[in-house]
């Protein structure tokens, strides 16, 4: 016999997110505790694919042999393909999504490609699996940021109000990845772009639902919380010599907290992509998951 609380074929998450959802804290366990627990499991769950990719880091750059006939970074792509297969082959992400991180791998690349060439940031170890100085594990660094929002956004069934008409942000994406390239020659906009995202998105909430119960937040605040853990991350990987800035080549240091503007302009160019995934994404209206799934 079916189970009723959840729907055929959905995955293991779901059946139990579904469960932990049906729970009824007992009288003497405030409601509030519950809910702070579930949301920060599903935070947890949400960031799967982020989290698999800094362990490897971690536990390559403390334990891999530095005699290993593959190298190290060239373990790292191919550890980070396995990720990628087995949350499809698992269904823990669905093939739209894969479609979009796909995509963040691509502008990724493009821009290590880049970056890298101008020294904003070097690949010191060797390896086969490469595009010039770029080793070909970095793409998947940024389809992780694509991961995480992708299933955030369909975990806690995100809705919003007052968001603004769709192609102007993206036009501001398009801008905000331009002045990635084109600021190393012309002068940087990027105090523009901030106050375009601010006048485009001041008025704009993001709902979530961690519990039973809808909550709001500014979505200009919640990108900067994720553009936060973000820059933690990072200096994880830097820590971790799977990249470093030229100032830390000779010892590591904690990155500049002014790369938090540009991983604040990288979320929105993240969020405005996966947005496509989803239809008009405005309001609180119905009780369906903004893109239909039950995972």
């Amino acid at each position: 016999m079916a189970d009723p609380i959840t729907p055929s074929g959905a995955t293991r998450f779901a059946r139990v997110r579904a469960r932990l959802e049906a729970f009824t804290p007992s009288p003497g366990w405030p409601t509030w505790s519950y809910e702070f627990l579930l949301f920060g499991f599903k935070q947890g769950w949400a960031c799967l694919f982020g989290g698999l990719m800094l362990a490897m880091l971690i536990a390559t750059y403390l334990f891999y042999p530095a005699d290993a006939p593959l190298a190290r970074y060239d373990f790292l792509t191919i550890g980070a393909v396995a990720i990628q297969l087995g949350m499809i082959a698992f269904r823990l992400e669905s093939l739209r999504e894969a479609k979009v991180i796909l995509a963040f791998h691509f502008v990724g690349t493009v821009m290590e490609i880049f970056k890298t060439a101008h020294g904003s940031w070097l690949y010191p170890e060797p390896s086969v699996l490469r595009i010039g100085g770029v080793p070909l594990f970095s793409g998947f660094m940024y389809a992780a940021v694509g991961s995480y929002i992708a299933r955030v956004w369909r975990i806690f069934d995100f809705r919003f109000d007052h968001y603004p008409p769709r192609w102007t942000t993206i036009t501001l994406a398009t801008a905000i990845y331009v002045n990635f390239f084109t600021h190393h020659w012309l002068p940087d906009i990027r105090l523009l772009l901030f106050a375009a995202t601010a006048m485009l998105f001041w008025r704009t909430p993001v709902w979530f639902t961690p519990f039973r119960t809808a909550r709001a937040m500014p979505l200009l605040l919640g990108w900067l919380l994720v553009a936060l853990f973000i820059w933690g991350a990072e200096n994880i990987g830097t820590f971790s010599r799977a990249w470093l800035y030229p100032g830390q080549r000779n010892g590591w240091h904690l990155v500049s907290p002014e790369k938090l503007g540009a991983w604040y302009l990288l979320m929105i160019i993240s969020f405005v992509l996966v947005s496509l995934l989803h239809r008009a994404p405005h309001g609180l209206g119905g009780t369906t998951r903004s893109d239909g799934s039950i995972a």
